[in-house]
């Protein structure tokens, strides 16, 4: 059974790199119609299709979502380097193949859920990693699924 537990000030905010743990502000940006493949478009109104609020766009459940930022590259497979920020929903209930933030004997980890008929494991997307096998001994308790990466290009 895997423990889903409610986010609690046992780590302090540092240690988390916790940036939100309610989403209140209106991020709203231009969304225009056309894509780009090369280039950039014009920001002649003909091309706005609306505004964009980014909340709205990466956040389904504000009460119950928080951000933390990434600490490491066992997850660069998946997409997540270092620095980025991770948009964590702890409403939804962890299956196997999400991507999760979860402790691990008072460890704080991100890692691909991996559930098959009596294991649970933890595995990183680096092949400079190892499986991580959830035993009975270990405190393990699910924080939350991550449902965005944000990060910079450059």
């Amino acid at each position: 059974m895997i423990k889903k537990i409610e986010l609690k000030p046992k780590y302090s905010q540092a240690e988390l790199e916790i940036i939100s743990s309610i989403i209140s502000n209106k991020l709203d940006f231009p969304l225009f119609l056309e894509s780009v493949s090369a280039g950039f478009p014009s920001p002649a109104d003909d091309y706005l299709e609306r505004r964009l609020d980014l909340n709205e766009h990466l956040i389904k459940n504000p009460a119950s979502t928080f951000f933390v930022r990434v600490n490491g590259d066992s997850m660069i497979n998946a997409g997540i380097y270092s620095g980025d920020i991770l948009v964590v929903d702890r409403s939804l209930d962890p299956k196997d193949g999400n991507i999760i933030i979860a402790v691990v004997d008072g460890d704080l980890t991100v890692k691909r859920l991996s559930i098959t008929k009596n294991r649970i494991s933890l595995m990183p997307e680096n092949p400079k990693f190892n499986r991580l096998d959830i035993t009975s001994e270990m405190n393990f308790e699910v924080w939350g699924v991550v449902r965005s990466v944000i990060h910079s290009v450059m």
